[in-house]
């Protein structure tokens, strides 16, 4: 008597193959989402371009290569993966973006609480942003 066939375990690799047409889209979404957010306000670039590099390693070889070699965000990307580090410019141009968030979203609030609310998650994210290492030089 033979066994019934059962279904396989999927293996990390047959996983990844699988789902890798979500990974690609992920990684497209996020990269959007992160070149949007160089021109409008309160949308932040960077957790979306580490996202999309994230996917991308997942989904889109090429897009992965592209991110990495990128002038702007290739840095970035690798002081991340290599470090879990942030760059004091990087510190520096986030805080002062929130700053400025902030007073805008105190002056066009309707009321003062939510304006307060996304001003203390804004500090929360810059306090978190100041604890991660800075890259080696």
């Amino acid at each position: 008597m033979s066994e019934p066939d059962l279904p396989r375990a999927s293996t990390p690799a047959t996983a990844r193959v699988r789902f890798r047409w979500a990974w690609w889209l992920l990684a497209y979404a996020s990269l959007g989402l992160g070149l949007v957010g160089i021109v409008v306000p309160g949308l932040p670039t960077v957790p979306f371009v580490l996202l999309s590099a994230f996917a991308a390693a997942r989904g889109s070889q090429r897009l992965h290569d592209w991110l990495l070699s990128h002038r702007q965000f290739g840095p970035m990307i690798r002081d991340w993966q290599a470090h879990g580090a942030v760059s004091r410019r990087a510190k520096w141009l986030a805080v002062s973006m929130m700053s400025v968030c902030a007073v805008i979203m105190f002056l066009t609030a309707p009321r003062a609480w939510m304006a307060a609310t996304g001003t203390a998650i804004m500090a929360v994210v810059a306090t978190w942003l100041w604890r991660r290492p800075e890259p080696p030089r």
